[in-house]
């Protein structure tokens, strides 16, 4: 503080006819800049600040030397002082200045430096520094570093007749002249900024994860709940405001490694479901989780990236478990309860290249009562097929791929904005109805408002995306209480602005 004596911090007050000193300026600067360091030291642990240009990461260059390059980043040390590298840079290791074998540090290190010097030559008494640079300097230290003087960017133990440094084959675990940045301090950061729209993505997809674990537990595999406690954590801590890109990579990577465990345990002890074709696909999917993440490119493109695999591993997991029997039974006395129609049901139905006439899903048989061919004159006319108010909209005809590599031919209409309303025929009132949309996948992650007759009767979520396997047939679900006639007139309308909402074909389905 300015004053030692004084008990609080003194700003400068000017007034009229008030005779400011060169004290009283440097009083005036060193005013905020105790202030600034007081919050970072009590508000802000110190340590790297992740999500600003490269974390100050350590690397080996390419030559292949005794030279590491420092990214740009930004950092907090124990006094609060702010330290910030704007590009890269890079520093050689002396290796006369050391005892091999030994452990050496990156660090770094706070310092001020008087610049823009002047003098005055009408009166050489009138001379000084008019800039005082706060910067900061990477430094190889021989010490292990103190949080209050320096921060740690990693260290590397250096062995006898070392000849180049290496980034580690294995960071959990690095050998022998590997850069370690095991030690390095995480900096405290309050909050997060992920974007609301990603947020609310990342949590309808960890709830999804978490939904298809419980049904692999239910069927007794022990490891399946590994998934769940991690996706647990994952969404409390989501709920906590405390998820973001600097940390996410971090939680997903012990989330698919439970979901490997998860593969590993069904191979052994579940050998039904590991010779499905969907379950061999699923471990692949696994597969490129980890590669992806291995990767270690903390940024919006990976973490798109990583949304979109993981849900396609997800629907791929919850498919591979379709049909088959939970330990877990329901008491003799509620045999007798009539089931309940379920969207959930319909999971394994989304990767199925042509629905049956007749399916049995969940101790529900559901009956073909009613199809509409887009594209085909009679059908939409005998339909009512219309699409209103689109800001565009346009024909199309796709040979795409299914999950299981079925590869199919079809026609259909996109909009825009706007909706498309069409009637459903041969409608049983009463009973509830399964409106099956075949759409191409890859343009996913939107919401439509579904309403029958006038009357908004459900939001259907069409969440995630697929480049590759890129037909899906998407479900909607009527109520029975919606269902009062032979036959509906349905609005389907885009809730998320700006998206295209595509259709190929429509299959109409009740229960039985």
């Amino acid at each position: 503080m300015s004053d030692a004596a004084q008990q609080g911090f003194k700003r400068i007050n000017f007034f009229k006819g008030f005779l400011t000193t060169e004290k009283d300026w440097n009083d005036a600067e060193r005013y905020h800049i105790d202030k600034r360091r007081l919050h970072n030291r009590l508000l802000h642990s110190p340590g790297i600040i992740y999500g600003y240009a490269g974390d100050l990461k350590v690397t080996a260059r390419a030559r292949g030397d005794l030279s590491v390059e420092v990214q740009p980043g930004y950092a907090i040390d124990g006094q609060g002082n702010d330290l910030m590298i704007f590009d890269a840079a890079i520093r050689n290791i002396n290796l006369e200045e050391f005892r091999l074998p030994q452990t050496i540090y990156v660090v770094l290190r706070y310092y001020e430096e008087l610049t823009d010097f002047i003098a005055y030559k009408e009166n050489l008494e009138y001379k000084g520094h008019r800039r005082v640079l706060e910067s900061c300097r990477v430094e190889i230290s021989q010490t292990e570093p103190d949080i209050n003087r320096e921060v740690e960017l990693a260290r590397i133990y250096l062995e006898k007749g070392v000849a180049r440094v290496r980034d580690a084959r294995d960071t959990s675990d690095p050998k022998g002249n590997e850069i370690d940045m095991r030690f390095t301090p995480r900096g405290g950061m309050s909050g997060s900024n992920m974007p609301p729209a990603l947020r609310l993505r990342l949590e309808n997809l960890l709830n999804t994860i978490r939904r298809g674990a419980i049904e692999y537990s239910r069927r007794g595999v022990i490891s399946a709940h590994d998934v769940i406690q991690a996706t647990n954590t994952a969404l409390m801590m989501l709920y906590g405001n405390m998820l973001d890109l600097k940390n996410v990579f971090d939680v997903f990577k012990l989330i698919v490694e439970a979901e490997g465990e998860l593969a590993l345990d069904v191979d052994v002890h579940h050998p039904t479901i590991a010779q499905k074709k969907e379950f061999s696909e699923y471990r692949r999917q696994v597969e490129i989780l980890r590669g992806l993440l291995g990767e270690n490119k903390n940024n919006m493109d990976s973490y798109m990236n990583l949304l979109a695999y993981q849900a396609k591993c997800t629907e791929i997991m919850s498919s591979a478990v379709a049909g088959e029997k939970p330990l877990i039974q329901a008491p003799e006395e509620k045999k007798e309860v009539a089931k309940v129609a379920d969207i959930k049901d319909w999971g394994g139905v989304k990767g199925m290249p042509q629905p049956k006439q007749q399916m049995d899903l969940d101790g529900m048989t559901w009956v073909l009562v009613d199809e509409i061919e887009i594209l085909n004159k009679d059908s939409e006319d005998k339909h009512m097929f219309t699409i209103k108010e689109a800001k565009d909209s346009y024909r199309s005809r796709q040979k795409l791929k299914y999950p299981d590599g079925t590869t199919i031919e079809d026609t259909g209409r996109a909009h825009v904005d706007g909706y498309s309303e069409f009637k459903l025929l041969n409608i049983t009132p009463g009973r509830p109805v399964i409106v099956l949309r075949r759409m191409d996948y890859v343009y996913g992650d939107y919401e439509l408002e579904m309403a029958v007759n006038g009357k908004k009767v459900t939001v259907v979520s069409c969440v995630g995306t697929d480049r590759v396997h890129r037909w899906r047939n998407w479900p909607a679900m009527i109520p029975a209480d919606a269902v009062t006639d032979s036959s509906l007139m349905v609005r389907q309308q885009s809730i998320t602005a700006g998206r295209d909402i595509n259709m190929f074909h429509i299959w109409v389905f009740q229960p039985k």
